[in-house]
């Protein structure tokens, strides 16, 4: 027991920058002192004292903010940073090394006494106010951003975010500015490009020609402009119809 509770003030000490000794992470932080007395109320309820259980969860609130079912089940090394406001249900599953931040809420979606909760795997990373909803999976390793809301299985490795959330895709390059540009990625440029055929005015090895040069980027300014116009005249038509 006194191994798991090392364990776990060493836990907080490695995640989180702010806390600056044992004593600190011992006496003020809520999350530990929520996964501590969860255990306690865990154990009164797989025997079968559920009242007494719940009463320990119910005293657990009141100190920590945190709400916590005792059947829930959480594994090893499971930081809840800052802590208020997260409500884990019935049903949950929780792995090993599991960090969820504020407001993570595991709800059900059954009024069934039935597997109704998520199940988080080893490593996942909750962001602030996430809600996961129902019977889902989310992989090891995974992240669900803040405010995000999950609804379904969540892949290994992946990193979901919005409501519902969805897997954040990774491209090779974002266009810096507002408007519509040309979608050049580092994988999207050939051989032909390092050849100077496509972008050789920028690539090419050799000095370039200035008059293409400048010309080419005349052109694009000239894009820009246009753009810029089309924005402008529908932003009055949205105004004008705001009006009417």
């Amino acid at each position: 027991m006194f191994e798991r509770l090392r364990e776990d003030v060493r836990t907080a000490l490695e995640t989180d920058p702010a806390a600056k000794s044992r004593r600190e992470v011992l006496t003020c932080y809520p999350g530990l002192h929520a996964v501590w007395l969860h255990r306690i109320a865990h154990a009164f309820s797989s025997r079968g004292f559920h009242w007494l259980a719940r009463l320990v969860s119910h005293l657990s609130r009141s100190l920590t903010n945190i709400e916590i079912h005792p059947a829930a089940e959480i594994g090893r090394r499971c930081f809840i940073d800052h802590g208020s406001g997260v409500v884990i249900g019935e049903t949950a599953a929780i792995g090993d090394d599991v960090h969820m931040h504020h407001g993570c809420t595991l709800g059900g979606n059954s009024p069934y006494p039935e597997k109704r909760h998520p199940t988080l795997e080893d490593g996942v990373t909750l962001g602030a106010n996430a809600t996961l909803i129902g019977d889902i999976t989310v992989g090891e390793d995974a992240t669900v951003g803040a405010g995000a809301v999950v609804v379904e299985d969540v892949a290994p490795g992946a990193t979901v975010t919005g409501v519902p959330a969805e897997p954040v895709e990774r491209t090779g390059s974002t266009p810096a500015s507002g408007v519509d540009g040309p979608d050049v990625s580092v994988e999207s440029i050939g051989e032909d490009d390092i050849d100077g055929t496509e972008h050789g005015v920028l690539l090419d090895t050799d000095t370039p020609d200035p008059d293409r040069l400048l010309d080419e980027l005349d052109d694009a300014l000239s894009g820009l402009d246009q753009r810029k116009d089309e924005l402008e005249a529908l932003r009055e038509d949205v105004v004008r119809l705001r009006e009417d």
